[in-house]
C-alpha cells in the first residue's frame, strides 16, 4: 500500500470540544497534514469555536449534525466523506478532538497505513504507564482482558481513538448499526471476522485535566461498550435454552436420547444460525461459505455431545438431564470460539470487492505477509 502519509484525510468527531481542537488542526496543519475533516455532533456551546476554526482553517472540511447522534455517527459521517472525497487515498485516520492525541503521533500512524504490505488496521496504542486516570486505566485493562476472552484478540489499547483505516474495511464499517462509543469495539471485531491484521503502534498518553473534557460515562457507556460482548453469550444462551426445553419436552414423550437430541438440536440450530450470523459477528458473507462451516460444526457438536451424554449415563450413572447440562456447559466456550475463528471468520485480506464495486478501485491488498507487529490472534 502506498501514499502519502499528508494527504490521507484526519477525520475527528468533535461533541461540545474544548479549545484544544483548535491547537491540534494548527499543529496539524503546520505539520503538512491537508485533507483534516471536522464533524460538529450537534453542538450548541461551543459554535463559537467552529466559527472560529472556519476563520482560522478555511481549508478544514467541516461537516455538521443537525443534533448530536454520537461519536459513532459523526465517525461514519467523517469515514463516509473521506472515502467519496478522497476516492484515492490508502484510508483515513481517525483523532480524538480532546487534545490526547499529538500531531506528531498522528503523522506515525498514517505512515504506517501508508507503508503497510496489506490493508491492516492500525491502532495507536497508549501506554498507561504514569499518571493516568483511574477511570481510563480500568476501562481499558477490563476492555482489553473482555475482547482477549471473547474475540480471541490480543490488544493493549482497545478504546483509543487514534486509528489508520484502510479504505477497502471502510465500506463494511460504514453499515455497523452502533452509533455510540461501542462502534470503536464494534470496529475491532469487524476487523477481525473479515480477517483484517492490527497493528498496535505506541503513542504519547496524553490528559488533559484528568481528562475531564471526555464525554465518555465510566458507567453508562461501558455498559453500551460490553452489551457487544453480552449479546455473544446471549444468543448461545437462548440457543442452549431452547435446545434444552425443546429435549426435555420429547424425552420425556419418547423416552430415548437419540429422537429428542436430534430434534432439539435441530430446532435450536435454526435459531443459532440466524442469531450468530445477524445479531452476534453481524457476517456479510455469503450463505454457501457460512452455512457448511456452520452445519460441520454442528455435526461434530451433535456428535460429540450424544456420544458424551451416553457415556456419562451408560458408566457414571447420570441422570440424562444433569449430563446433557453438563456437557453443553463445557462444549459452550469451545463451539463460541469454533463459530468466532472457523465459521464466520472471512479467509480473505478485508471485504472482498466491496470497494472495488464501490468505486471501481483495483484492491489495495498485495497479497504480501504481515510485518513482525501485526496482530491476527
Amino acid at each position: 500500500m502506498t501514499g502519502d502519509p499528508f494527504l490521507v484525510p484526519v477525520v475527528i468527531p468533535a461533541f461540545e470540544p474544548p479549545p484544544a481542537l483548535l491547537a491540534l488542526l494548527s499543529g496539524l496543519t503546520q505539520l503538512g497534514f491537508q485533507n483534516l475533516i471536522v464533524i460538529d455532533d450537534g453542538c450548541l456551546s461551543t459554535k463559537a469555536l467552529f466559527d472560529q476554526i472556519q476563520s482560522a482553517h478555511p481549508r478544514v472540511h467541516l461537516l455538521r449534525h443537525a443534533v448530536n447522534l454520537g461519536k459513532g455517527a459523526a465517525l461514519k459521517t467523517g469515514l463516509n466523506y473521506a472515502l467519496l472525497r478522497f476516492p484515492n487515498a490508502p484510508g483515513a485516520v481517525t483523532a480524538d478532538a480532546d487534545g490526547q492525541h499529538l500531531p506528531p503521533d498522528i503523522l506515525r500512524v498514517a505512515q504506517a497505513l501508508c507503508h503497510s504490505r496489506q490493508p491492516t488496521l492500525i491502532l495507536g496504542a497508549r501506554q498507561f504507564d504514569h499518571d493516568v486516570p483511574l477511570r481510563s486505566l480500568f476501562g481499558n485493562r477490563f476492555s482489553a482482558a473482555v475482547m482477549r476472552a471473547l474475540v480471541g484478540q490480543r490488544l493493549h489499547d482497545t478504546q483509543t481513538g487514534l486509528r489508520a483505516l484502510p479504505a477497502s474495511l471502510i465500506p463494511h464499517l460504514l453499515r455497523l448499526l452502533p452509533n455510540g462509543y461501542e462502534f470503536e469495539l464494534d470496529v475491532l471485531i469487524a476487523a477481525k471476522h473479515l480477517s483484517v491484521p492490527t497493528l498496535e503502534i505506541p503513542i504519547q498518553t496524553v490528559y488533559i485535566d484528568s481528562n475531564r473534557s471526555s464525554h465518555f460515562n465510566p458507567l453508562w457507556d461501558s455498559m453500551r461498550i460490553y452489551f457487544v460482548f453480552i449479546r455473544f453469550a446471549l444468543a448461545s444462551l437462548l440457543t442452549a435454552a431452547i435446545d434444552n426445553a425443546v429435549f426435555i419436552a420429547l424425552h420425556g414423550a419418547w423416552g430415548n436420547i437419540a429422537g429428542p437430541q436430534l430434534a432439539a438440536r435441530a430446532v435450536a440450530l435454526l435459531f443459532n444460525y440466524s442469531a450468530a450470523r445477524h445479531a452476534v459477528f453481524q457476517s456479510r458473507q455469503p450463505h454457501r461459505g457460512t452455512l457448511p462451516r456452520f452445519l460441520l460444526l454442528a455435526a461434530v457438536h451433535i456428535t460429540l455431545s450424544y456420544s458424551t451424554i451416553v457415556f456419562l449415563h451408560t458408566y457414571f450413572n447420570f441422570k440424562v438431564i444433569t449430563a446433557k447440562l453438563a456437557v453443553e456447559a463445557t462444549l459452550f466456550l469451545a463451539n463460541f470460539a469454533i463459530q468466532r475463528d472457523f465459521v464466520f471468520t472471512s479467509r480473505e485480506w478485508g471485504p472482498p470487492n466491496l470497494l472495488r464495486s464501490a468505486l471501481g478501485r483495483r484492491s489495495v491488498s498485495d497479497g504480501g505477509t504481515p510485518g513482525p507487529f501485526i496482530n491476527n490472534n
